[in-house]
């Protein structure tokens, strides 16, 4: 169901789980165009029966959702960035008090233009969510400091030949993740920025590793 922006400031859909994954949410983060909508089916496939909280970007480029501006093809506006960076940790954390929401189960699941805003709610520290799959990631910005993620399991899906998100990129991310003490493990496909059904049952197999129960970060 689509919700308003309300108290949360982002337009978003909210669905509660059923059992056996009801107490893990999927924080769906759509790609460049998308929509509340566009990454339930994923989702649905990814995690059977989990809860899924899934916000509209609230930029628009020529009519198409984004989160947060770009000034050209992968050149971001770093000062847009910041400050919607800062709106989807405030529209995560009001969901979680909101929803009532088990933070330590929020896995963020983002592609393209998601998985960036993703990437950089967790470069900036501290993130709202507990893990994160990055479908064709790029790195956002380049922090000052690393930040403390804790060992939060991260997972980068990326394609070989993606003009995109290149795997320069990929790597790029992950080498700074490790940093800020993610524990990120990169998976490399014959896809370019188009996802393939071995990105999605890899990310199911990972995801079905740390449920039943979903295991915490480790302590920083």
């Amino acid at each position: 169901m689509t919700k308003p922006s309300d108290d949360l400031e982002l337009v978003h859909r909210f669905t509660t789980g059923e059992p056996p994954n009801a107490s893990t949410t999927l924080l769906l983060l759509h790609g460049t165009g998308g929509d509340e909508n566009d990454l339930v089916p994923l989702g649905e496939s990814l995690l059977p029966g989990a809860a899924i909280l899934a916000p509209r970007g609230a930029v628009r480029e020529h009519g198409a959702p984004r989160f947060f501006r770009r000034l050209a093809e992968g050149v971001f506006d770093l000062e847009d960035l910041a400050l919607r960076t800062q709106q989807l940790i405030r529209f995560v954390n009001g969901a979680v008090a909101k929803y009532e929401l088990d933070a330590t189960r929020l896995i963020a699941i983002g592609f393209s233009n998601g998985a960036n805003i993703a990437a950089s709610v967790m470069l900036t520290g501290p993130a709202p969510f507990s893990h994160a799959i990055l479908f064709r990631a790029m790195v956002p910005f380049e922090p000052e400091q690393p930040a403390k993620l804790g060992g939060m399991p991260v997972l980068l899906s990326s394609g070989e030949w993606d003009p995109i998100a290149t795997p320069e990129q990929a790597r790029r991310l992950q080498t700074l993740l490790t940093a800020a003490g993610a524990v990120a493990t990169i998976n490399f496909y014959n896809a370019g920025h188009t996802l393939t059904r071995d990105d999605v049952h890899d990310a199911a197999n990972w995801i079905a590793a740390f449920t039943s129960p979903l295991k915490p970060p480790r302590p920083a």
